[in-house]
């Protein structure tokens, strides 16, 4: 086995957790792909892998290993693709990572008719509600809400969104429209991923606006508390994409806009810059195209009706 593909097999065991998951991933026998990692081990002088009876650890040497190797292979990849012109045919495996309800929304839809685009690809779609080290977890795209701290990702800007307060109409004939952060105090109020009784809400463009409120709601997921504020139960604060379809269909009414915070960015992100492999340069180029498109994730002025239409 040709150094190239023993880095392979280092890649899918590490990632597999197991020799005979990283085995059937690469196509080859249990053996064969300790053997693989026997050899790239012996050639280093250093253990890749702690082994135990029930999980295969990496090691520190083997962590760091893995983080060059992928490097390597996605630059192999690239050079590969350029030199054959694949840009205009893909093939491998995708991996992307965003949040779980943006997920569902928006980037299932779209991944759904890329891989209609090009068949050739394969893709897998983790949807969590973290920020994911993509370099040390293996992802090839991740999408991310809010403003990205320094670092040595690409990021493309794909649209903005904000985080906006909700009740049903008929919630409003019962009880009355809140007309500052301040009257919230009346009102019944759904929190989602509230952990206390009590919490604080920020309004202001700054956020210089602090309002307690105790939530006589609390659930787990904004699905949840969207439910709940659409039944016409309380008021809930989730971001306008989230809020989207129901705000379009006349369900939720949007408030207190002028005393929004500023919206925040929508960035897809890679590792690879300009040298990333045909598989990320096309998907980004296919979803940003897509996102941009659409008025929920572009239109950031309150004065739009919480920027969302039908």
């Amino acid at each position: 086995m040709d150094r190239i593909q023993s880095m392979q097999v280092f890649v899918a065991v590490a990632e597999e957790e197991g020799f005979a998951a990283g085995a059937r991933r690469m196509g080859l026998s249990a053996p064969s792909a300790t053997r693989a990692i026997n050899g790239l081990e012996t050639q280093l002088g250093a253990r890749l892998f702690t082994r135990t009876t029930r999980r295969l650890h990496l090691t520190d040497v083997g962590q760091r290993y893995l983080e060059d190797v992928r490097h390597i292979l996605t630059s192999l990849q690239a050079a590969d693709d350029t030199a054959r012109g694949a840009a205009s045919a893909p093939v491998g495996l995708l991996r992307l990572t965003c949040p779980n309800e943006f997920g569902r929304i928006y980037i299932l839809p779209i991944l759904l008719d890329y891989l209609d685009h090009y068949p050739d690809m394969r893709a897998e779609l983790v949807l969590l509600d973290r920020v994911v080290n993509i370099v040390e977890e293996g992802f090839d795209v991740a999408l991310r809400i809010g403003h990205l701290p320094s670092s040595t990702l690409s990021a493309v800007k794909v649209g903005a969104v904000r985080r906006v307060l909700c009740a049903a109409p008929a919630y409003l004939e019962r009880y009355g429209t809140p007309e500052t952060p301040a009257d919230l105090s009346a009102h019944r109020i759904v929190a989602v991923n509230v952990i206390s009784s009590a919490t604080e809400w920020r309004f202001g463009a700054q956020q210089e606006i602090a309002v307690r409120i105790a939530p006589q709601l609390c659930v787990s997921t904004v699905a949840a508390g969207r439910d709940a504020a659409r039944e016409g139960w309380g008021l809930c604060r989730m971001l306008s994409y989230q809020a989207g379809r129901d705000v379009a269909e006349g369900h939720l009414t949007c408030l207190l806009e002028d005393y929004e915070p500023e919206s925040m960015p929508i960035h897809l992100v890679h590792t690879e810059g300009r040298r990333a492999p045909a598989k990320v340069r096309s998907f980004i180029d296919f979803a940003r195209d897509r996102l941009r498109a659409d008025p929920v994730l572009q239109a950031l002025s309150s004065s739009k009706g919480c920027g969302l239409s039908a």
